[in-house]
């Protein structure tokens, strides 16, 4: 199963050029499955860096104006694009020109293994 999935997200990634990573996460930002090209960044792909995103969310979220459900940083090099797919994270890490409309429609393409997912780890 694990080998299928990881398949299928190497599959998505290859279909948007110079994206390097996708990771699924719980809200603690523990990894329940990634797949990474050697582009990708190891310090973006660890659990304190993916971990951020839960609470910039739900900090997000408190501004008053609607719950928070993606953000998008650009750095000098590379972009983050994280979805907030409750109860998971869904993170892309891609260079800082990679076409992030693209990135962004991945989330369709995820939804019935987000969902998936979902189901074991709410189960837990």
């Amino acid at each position: 199963m694990t080998e299928d999935l990881k398949s299928y997200l190497n599959k998505q990634m290859a279909t948007v050029d110079n994206l390097h990573a996708i990771a699924i996460t719980d809200r603690d930002g523990v990894v329940i499955v990634k797949v990474a090209n050697q582009m990708a960044p190891d310090t973006a792909l660890r659990q304190a860096f993916l971990s951020v995103f839960g609470i910039m969310t739900e900090q997000a979220s408190k501004m008053g104006i609607g719950n928070n459900s993606k953000i998008i940083n650009f750095y000098d090099r590379f972009q983050t694009v994280q979805i907030n797919s409750h109860p998971l994270l869904l993170h892309f890490i891609a260079d800082r020109d990679a076409n992030t409309g693209l990135i962004l429609e991945l989330e369709h393409a995820l939804a019935d293994v987000l969902q998936d997912i979902s189901k074991v780890v709410t189960m837990m």
